[in-house]
């Protein structure tokens, strides 16, 4: 049975560069390599709290022994010599263990928030003892103890996979699994049993027919777990207008269960399909919920932009004098990596097999295998042509890709799936990937060797020289990563071998993912998900410091990057020209390979005091072309008035600096919003502008109808109408002018102090002060059924004089209600 991908980002089996994963158990990690880049391991979402029976005991060798339940690990006596409450400490140690021999690793307990060190593990305890006793001689008998793994999601035998059953999407271990599965088949219907075991290999694209299939036969079939795997499906398979239909339709029903993690793809998906403004709300919402999982978006509504916002802002009202050319060496399938070679070729990697014999094909997809090609390039018009195949003692019938040259040509590094006669796994049945380099010698390159800093346990790939040769960069998840998957470098040195690998740091890596280093004398360029990015993999260039570390980070901005994934960017010495790859709209394939160059143009002095903007949904986050918008000056006199394009957006420029502006929206179903502005001598201000519906101030309580404002404030023992009421009860008559049968009755509130008779009193005439306002600007006087005050009389919580209370808690009964009572 072939399965079959519309659209496969290869950029997303880049980010492995092309590694192939065999086939497991669902329930276990799996890593896979891909054409891409994904350089990470993919791992399926479990219960992973410990049981809480911490049941310590001592063997006769004095060695202590703690049972702990459901880890995310196989069964068995695992000896531990160190725990720490950081993972980085922890693969740090591991890897220093690991280079003294031992078949150490990473255990993490995610109830007690702490990550166990182990030696190694034995199927049982008197193995473990007679070890962690050898171990002991010459070392403290208190720094070790045996964790006995009981219950824990086991990992089942499996046999090694041929390489033709090997499936395209496994190449992607950029894609993690990482919500709450459900794995029990009681209660599914046979056609979700069946998607869920597509879902667990990784095919995808056959996964989400399926769940689709199910959910449009029957509304039950709608759980929190369907819905998310198949916006998970179409995520992985970067079909982002699906991934944001599916999320949408989880986020409206379970918002409140959803991850950290799911809010991230959430909004991702929401980048790639232009809806930035919601995007960003639910980016706050998820650097909320890595800090509180119980987060929800009404604490990310703050209307303050945060600086990545501001950074987000620019970017998409910012395109530079770039000019970006798709290249007619395009196929129908994927290219991507391009390298400089000699003075005038460029190799890069592709799936399009020219050969005129058999062609070894994906299953999952029909596509052949990835190798390296050499084209000619025409330095004028950035073209490349006549591609061949590079050397046959390079390419493979796995993949290779990413590929570097030394300043000499005479050395290559590059990127290639752990195998011998086969794929290679670790004990998880990982294949990993693994850096080679190769040799010229009397003008043909040599067999290919690896590197000393690979391993069986972790991945590397996607290496890049730096213009002297004498240091290479490199991507891993390797221990010691800050994120998903890093850039590390090492020294070159003349004798051939290596330093240890050092992690770029913060001021580069992430969280997330950050891979395709390339690097000239003054910056290096790389490609993440993890910075402030248009969508998927941004393009982002850092400054190379004097002490060799690096400045911040810099976006490059469309039209360099896209809604999309833009990665594997090359650039010319002079820096005006240079290659990257993309799955863009607009392509001959999956990914496609862009040529760039700089358009140099007579700077003119201009003045840059402006105030650009985009105009939204406040819910939706979707952008609102075609809103009037007006530019008040500090008197509230007109100084210019536009409607926004089709993007939502406007820039009022040559304005005064250092000037307060108002800037007034008006469009008909939503609220007129007014928000301040200032300019800044010679900047753009960007700002947002989020508008509300008028029906969503409609709102329903104990069952009763209601026009829900904010809180409308009264001067102490005052009955008029303050200015910053009289906003929010313009509001009300904005959606009572748009519901013309809308009658309603007014109830006025204080709170327990003062006299009782006084109370109900003040209220009344602030009930009837707030009536007159609102027959004041248009409305019928007979639409205004009633209007009361009740004084202290219906109070909303226990503040009635007997009990110690807060002003926040008086501010509470101190209250104006609108009850519809017929519209």
């Amino acid at each position: 049975m072939k399965f079959q991908i519309q659209n496969i980002s290869i950029l997303l089996l880049l980010f492995f560069s092309y590694g192939l994963i065999a086939q497991i158990s669902p329930t276990k990690e799996i890593t896979q390599v891909d054409s891409t880049y994904p350089i990470e391991n993919t791992v399926e979402n479990q219960d992973y709290s410990s049981s809480g029976n911490l049941d310590q005991a001592k063997a006769p060798t004095g060695i202590p022994i703690r049972e702990l339940t459901n880890l995310d690990i196989e069964d068995g006596f695992y000896i531990i010599s160190a725990s720490a409450e950081t993972g980085n400490y922890a693969n740090q140690t591991a890897t220093k263990y690991i280079k003294e021999g031992f078949d150490s690793g990473v255990i993490h307990n995610t109830q007690e928030h702490m990550y166990y060190v182990h030696l190694g593990r034995y199927t049982n305890r008197q193995s473990a003892l007679d070890a962690g006793n050898t171990y002991l001689k010459g070392h403290n008998k208190d720094s070790i103890w045996i964790l006995n793994s009981s219950s824990s999601k086991k990992n089942h035998d499996t046999e090694p996979l041929a390489l033709e059953e090997v499936t395209y999407d496994m190449l992607d271990s950029s894609k993690i699994i990482d919500a709450a599965n459900d794995n029990n088949p009681v209660n599914k219907t046979k056609l979700i049993q069946k998607a869920d075991s597509y879902f667990d290999k990784m095919w995808y694209a056959e996964a989400a027919e399926l769940y689709e299939k199910a959910l449009s036969k029957d509304e039950k079939n709608y759980s929190f777990d369907v819905i998310q795997k198949v916006g998970d499906a179409h995520y992985f398979n970067t079909d982002m207008e699906k991934a944001y239909h599916w999320y949408n339709i989880l986020y409206k029903k379970y918002g409140k269960q959803m991850s950290a993690d799911n809010i991230f793809k959430y909004a991702h998906s929401l980048k790639g399909t232009g809806k930035y403004a919601r995007s960003k709300r639910l980016m706050r919402l998820y650097n909320r919920k890595i800090k509180d999982p119980n987060a929800s978006i009404t604490d990310a509504l703050s209307k303050k932009a945060l600086p990545n916002e501001v950074k987000l802002d620019q970017l998409t009202n910012k395109i530079q004098n770039i000019d970006i050319h798709n290249l007619t060496i395009n196929s129908k399938y994927s290219e991507f990596g391009p390298m400089y070679y000699n003075e005038d070729q460029i190799v890069y990697a592709s799936a399009n097999d020219t050969s005129i014999f058999a062609t070894r094909k994906y299953k999952w997809n029909d596509q052949p295998y990835l190798d390296l090609y050499a084209a000619k390039l025409n330095d004028e018009s950035q073209e490349l042509k006549n591609a061949v195949k590079f050397s046959k003692e390079v390419n493979t019938k796995y993949h290779e890709a990413s590929v570097t040259f030394s300043p000499d040509n005479e050395t290559m590094y590059f990127t290639r799936n752990n195998y011998g006669k086969k794929l290679k796994r670790d004990k998880k049945g990982i294949n990993h990937l693994k850096i080679y380099r190769s040799k010229k010698i009397n003008g043909e390159w040599t067999e290919a060797t690896e590197v000393p800093f690979n391993s069986d346990s972790y991945s590397t790939g996607h290496p890049a020289l730096s213009p002297d040769g004498k240091k290479l960069y490199f991507v891993s998840d390797m221990p010691g990563s800050i994120g998903q998957t890093d850039i590390f470098v090492v020294d070159v040195l003349e004798d051939g071998n290596f330093s240890e690998p050092r992690n770029l740091g913060p001021e580069i890596n992430t969280e997330r993912k950050e891979m395709f280093p390339f690097v000239n004398n003054e910056k290096i360029y790389f490609s993440s998900d993890g910075h402030v990015g248009l969508g998927g993999l941004d393009i982002f260039e850092a400054t190379i410091a004097e002490d060799g570390g690096f400045l911040e980070a810099r976006n490059l901005g469309q039209p360099i990057n896209s809604n999309k994934d833009d990665f594997s960017f090359i650039v010319n010495k002079e820096g005006q020209k240079g290659f990257f790859a993309s799955n863009r709209k607009g392509g001959q394939g999956d990914d496609d390979l862009y040529s760039f160059k700089r358009l140099i143009v007579e700077e003119v002095p201009e003045s840059k005091n402006a105030i650009a903007g985009v105009v939204t949904d406040l819910i939706t986050g979707e952008r609102m072309p075609k809103t009037m918008i007006t530019l008040l000056d500090e008197n509230n006199i007109k100084m210019k008035e536009m409607v926004t394009d089709d993007q939502g957006s406007f820039i009022f420029e040559d304005l005064e600096g250092d000037t307060k502006y108002t800037i007034k929206t008006t469009v008909s179903d939503f609220f007129d919003e007014e928000i301040a502005v200032s300019t800044k001598e010679n900047e753009v201000i960007n700002t947002e502008i989020a508008l509300r519906r008028l029906k969503e101030m409609i709102a329903v309580e104990d069952g009763i109808r209601k026009l829900k404002t904010e809180m409308i404030y009264f001067d102490f023992d005052k009955s008029y109408i303050r200015k910053d009421a009289a906003k929010e009860l313009d509001k009300l008559v904005q959606v009572m002018t748009e519901y013309p049968k809308m009658v309603i009755k007014i109830e006025s509130h204080t709170d327990s102090r003062g006299k009782r008779a006084y109370n109900k009193y003040l209220s009344d005439k602030r009930a009837k002060s707030t009536r007159d306002y609102i027959i004041s600007k248009g409305i019928d006087a007979d639409r205004i059924e009633s209007a009361i005050g009740y004084g202290e009389e219906r109070l909303i919580n226990e503040c009635d004089g007997t009990v110690p209370c807060s002003e926040t808690d008086h501010l509470l009964n101190r209250r104006s209600e609108f009850i519809i009572v017929d519209m």
